[in-house]
């Protein structure tokens, strides 16, 4: 009986560059580009997903439905992160001041886009709606409100909002830190030696939608 989620054979199949134990995936997500994309364990990425370039998720993430992972310039997302629905991440942002053409058909020398990878520090969490641009680094911790822009890095155990997205309170850690200590000694005894798949072949199809 085919479940909602890939299974753990399927997802070999998909060609990604390393994925851990215990990923679940939508068959609803779109993954272009599978050889450039490290997926750790415990993961979740639910349906109507974006998956495209370099990308880098950790262990025990969320990716909520609807969220799209643009990496051509690379996205990491460190453990314990979390992303809500319609999240949009963007590694290239085109002008929008009239300075150039606009859009990718335009040839390059036509275009002025802004480039930069974008990372999300472990234990951070954004909201729904959020959008993140190139360049931006979101620290440890870090908790984006819900329909932010978020145009420049913030610092660890911050909670930002707004547009452009800016810090307004610090967040607690240490009930998180020590969850997580926890966490981690459980998975030492109980879940030490990560099942992973690194380098299988490739599929013929570099971008992949399913049904």
């Amino acid at each position: 009986m085919k479940t909602s989620y890939y299974t753990t054979e399927e997802l070999g199949r998909i060609g990604f560059k390393k994925i851990g134990h215990s990923v679940l995936i939508s068959r609803k997500t779109s993954i272009y580009s599978p050889e450039l994309i490290e997926i750790g364990s415990h993961v979740r990425i639910d349906d109507f997903c974006i998956l495209s370039g370099s990308i880098k998720i950790g262990n025990h993430i969320h990716i909520g439905a609807y969220t799209g992972l643009f990496g051509k310039n690379g996205i990491n997302l460190n453990d314990y992160a979390g992303l809500s629905t319609r999240v949009a991440i963007f590694t290239v942002s085109e002008d929008y001041l009239g300075r150039s053409m606009t859009n990718p058909t335009i040839p390059s020398k036509y275009r002025r886009p802004k480039e930069g990878p974008v990372t999300i520090g472990s234990n951070a969490i954004v909201g729904a709606g959020t959008v993140i641009l190139p360049g931006v680094i979101l620290g440890e911790g870090t908790a984006v409100g819900a329909l932010s822009l978020v145009i420049g890095s913030i610092k660890p155990w911050k909670i930002a909002k707004g547009i452009p997205a800016k810090p307004i309170r610090d967040r607690e850690k240490d009930i998180i830190k020590t969850y997580q200590n926890k966490l981690e000694e459980e998975e030492r005894k109980n879940d030490g030696n990560l099942v992973q798949i690194e380098n299988p072949p490739i599929p013929n199809r570099v971008g992949l939608s399913f049904p």
